[in-house]
């Protein structure tokens, strides 16, 4: 299991659940709130939080953070969902997307919120039924799965949404997990 061994930590699993979404990056770090309740998955909010590159490292990194506390603040999720960080060839691109990610975590976990991490491959499966769907895929199948009447832009905010989808989509088998625990 891997990859998603940390989902089955306490609190993960309710039958209502507000469950922020991220994409992490540096330059572009795309976010989502969705709440579940009944069933049914509504978008609360999604979009980008962007730093120029201009800016001095230390700069991006406290300007993301505020903006995630901010946008935790303000949606009150119950979990925090965020993609790994997973890149084969552009080690400058992959650290800041680390370092981007590394905050999202800190600040869920400082607000005491449970954090699930997928692969890029697991959102993908979840939202599309194809592992390497592209972009384009995953930007109409969110739109679909959310009921949204436009295609969600930028990808980095349906890419989000597609990491709180796929949470959601796993809640129901940690559920059932937890309850064979018990």
């Amino acid at each position: 299991m891997g990859s998603i061994e940390h989902m089955f930590a306490p609190g993960l699993a309710t039958t209502t659940s507000t469950v922020l979404g991220v994409d992490p990056g540096l330059t572009r770090c795309g976010y989502a709130v969705l709440r579940q309740e009944s069933g049914v998955v509504t978008a609360q909010t999604m979009g980008v939080i962007t730093t120029p590159s201009e800016w001095d490292l230390a700069d991006r990194l406290l300007a993301v953070m505020r903006d995630i506390e901010a946008l935790i603040d303000e949606t009150n999720p119950s979990t925090v969902a965020v993609e790994q960080v997973f890149f084969q060839n552009n080690a400058r691109t992959a650290m800041g997307v680390a370092q981007a990610s590394g905050l999202v975590l800190v600040c869920a976990r400082s607000r005491g919120l449970p954090v699930a991490r997928y692969t890029p491959s697991q959102v993908k499966r979840a939202v599309t039924g194809s592992g390497v769907a592209d972009k384009k895929q995953i930007q109409v199948m969110v739109a679909r799965r959310l009921n949204l009447s436009t295609i969600p832009t930028p990808a980095d905010a349906a890419d989000a949404a597609a990491v709180a989808l796929c949470h959601l989509a796993a809640v129901p088998l940690v559920e059932a997990i937890e309850r064979s625990r018990s």
